[in-house]
């Protein structure tokens, strides 16, 4: 080789070599460049990444917030330890309150209080606040950390940049296409994220308008039962008025001992269906005041049975399964009475071809159903009769349905068993099928009060219908033309107010009273039971008696502990309570 080739060679070398070294350089610059590139697009797509999550969080967690679940809340937070990357996270309430937190382990827990809104790096983590809305209202806030990995071990996968220039140009290749790639992962979690904020909104939606629809059906179903409810009352009391109406007329009319006396019975009939199907309203309504006692069914249905079997036909067969050591009930006797019969009656109706009808008692411990907690006596009818469907089943306790023919019942047995269970405590369950018979089972709680002794049965009323003087406080006139009569037929000598404020003035001037009856509601903002405590204070030996035919107000008199006597009554309970309330005083 000569001295020119070498010449030439060495300088071929020299460029070569300074190409390559200018290329090493070069590659070496763009790796380097390519790395802080990489470095911050890095911590940028981190951001979002994180971003993303905070956001998806807060968009889980809008129902939750809206209904203050915080254990909803803590669940969604605690789904994130799928994620290794996110070291805490935390949500707040409108009022900066973490009401629910989540920590990887030795890592340091979320704030106490919500960060600024936005992002705030750090060199180890990104730290991401994001706010939680529903349409324009603010419901709080989430908290989001998550772990970058460290910048030692980042600058480890440059190295080969600087040793090998294809590697360098290879980890460059393959760094664009992770870079594409990772944008590209990234475009579709933010297209998911926006498609789950768009169906979250719409859920949402859905949400409200299912509350809405089912509360216009609420609402319609409330309406057509209140239609109902006035549709039968008007029916049966328009029957009851035009007895009552035709048969005064013929009273006034007729001269005839016999017809006067059959139409007055038919009157009096007719009052006291009337009177019998108002106290099945508020026994349904849970309004007609109860007068619980301690009973003992074991003793309490065997005395029934007869009046159980006379409401019976004879073709059906009337069975008693009295379990042993049955526990006492605090019940009203009499509202148990009538609910044993309304179920014995409808089973009898629900048996056209006869059959067995099974009367059973038994305890039922530790019994938790529905609003349920306890022990409680189970006292359950059986009947072999047709049956019952669902449907029917569902629209039981509705007041004025039955499936009997026209004519032949009320529709307010079992709404009048329902109030009387529901407001002793207790319920009455269904159990049927079309074709297998009926169990109807009334749930009563357990007491365990002792029964109070018995007590001497009351004297007859004309023994204890003595002379006396009764202050009568009445506003309605002619209700209280009627009670004067009534009290003067009981040998009472009535005197007769027309409000609480006209009875204090005539005891303050006259006190030899032996009793005061009143009524509860009167105009001049004192009523009965203003009237009743102030006797008691200045006259406390002076008895009271009450009377209203507002069930709210017997039973508020009631619960303070004053005699009551519903409206309407008949001459022979207000001789019983008057007589009872004197024997009282006077004991």
């Amino acid at each position: 080789m000569s001295w020119r080739d070498r010449l030439q060679f060495g300088r071929s070398g020299f460029m070569f070599g300074g190409l390559a070294l200018v290329g090493a350089l070069a590659l070496v610059t763009v790796g380097l460049m390519m790395g802080v590139y990489n470095e911050r697009a890095y911590r940028i797509q981190k951001t979002r990444e994180v971003a993303v999550q905070a956001q998806i969080l807060a968009a889980s967690i809008t129902a939750a917030l809206a209904f203050d679940d915080r254990k909803v809340a803590q669940e969604y937070v605690e789904a994130l330890r799928a994620n290794p990357e996110v070291e805490a996270a935390g949500v707040y309430d409108t009022t900066g309150q973490r009401v629910a937190g989540y920590a990887r382990t030795g890592a340091a827990p979320p704030p106490d209080r919500p960060n600024a809104a936005g992002v705030a790096p750090d060199d180890r983590y990104r730290i991401v606040t994001a706010p939680v809305r529903q349409g324009e209202a603010a419901l709080g806030s989430v908290y989001l950390r998550s772990v970058v990995e460290p910048l030692p071990r980042r600058l480890a996968r440059y190295a080969g940049i600087a040793v090998l220039l294809v590697m360098a140009v290879l980890l460059v290749s393959v760094l664009g296409v992770g870079q594409a790639l990772l944008r590209r992962a990234n475009a579709r979690l933010e297209e998911r994220a926006l498609a789950l904020g768009v169906a979250n909104n719409a859920l949402q939606i859905h949400i409200q308008e299912r509350e809405r629809a089912e509360e216009a059906l609420r609402q319609g179903q409330k309406m057509e039962a209140i239609g109902k409810l006035t549709g039968g009352l008007a029916h049966d009391f328009n029957n009851l008025l035009m007895v009552a109406s035709g048969g005064l007329d013929i009273l006034e009319k007729s001269d005839d001992p016999a017809k006067r006396k059959r139409f007055g019975a038919a009157v009096r009939q007719a009052l006291d269906r009337g009177a019998e199907l108002t106290s099945k309203l508020l026994a349904f309504s849970r309004r007609s005041p109860l007068k619980p006692e301690v009973v003992d069914l074991s003793t309490r249905i065997p005395a029934l049975s007869i009046l159980l079997e006379r409401s019976l036909r004879q073709d059906i067969e009337l069975e008693l399964r009295l379990a042993d050591g049955l526990w006492l009930v605090e019940v009203d006797p009499t509202q148990l009475e009538v609910s044993l019969l309304n179920v014995a009656v409808n089973a009898r109706d629900a048996m056209p071809k006869g059959g067995k009808l099974t009367v059973i008692a038994e305890n039922v411990y530790d019994l938790v159903e529905n609003d349920l907690n306890g022990d409680f006596v189970r006292l359950a009818v059986l009947d072999e009769g047709v049956g019952m469907s669902e449907e029917h089943i569902a629209r039981a306790f509705e007041p004025f349905f039955t499936t009997k023919e026209v004519g032949r019942g009320t529709g307010l047995g079992l709404s009048q068993v329902y109030g009387f269970t529901r407001a002793s405590g207790g319920d009455v369950r269904i159990e049927s099928a079309p074709g297998l018979g009926t169990v109807v089972s009334l749930l009563l709680p357990r007491s365990t009060k002792t029964p109070p002794a018995a007590i001497p049965a009351p004297a007859p009323v004309a023994d204890r219908a003595r002379q006396g003087r009764v202050l009568l406080v009445e506003d309605d006139d002619t209700v209280a033309m009627v009670v004067v009569e009534m009290l003067q037929a009981l040998a009472y000598q009535p005197t007769r107010v027309a409000s609480a404020a006209a009875a204090l003035r005539m005891l303050d001037q006259s006190g030899d009273f032996d009793i005061v009856f009143s009524d509860m509601v009167m105009p001049g903002g004192m009523g009965g039971m203003d009237l009743a405590r102030a006797v008691s204070q200045k006259y406390p030996r002076l008895p009271i008696v009450l009377t209203t035919g507002f069930s709210e107000a017997a039973t508020a008199a009631a619960q303070a502990g004053f005699r009551v006597l519903p409206k309407p009554y008949a001459i022979e309970a207000l001789a019983n309570e008057l007589g009872a309330v004197r024997e009282d005083s006077q004991a």
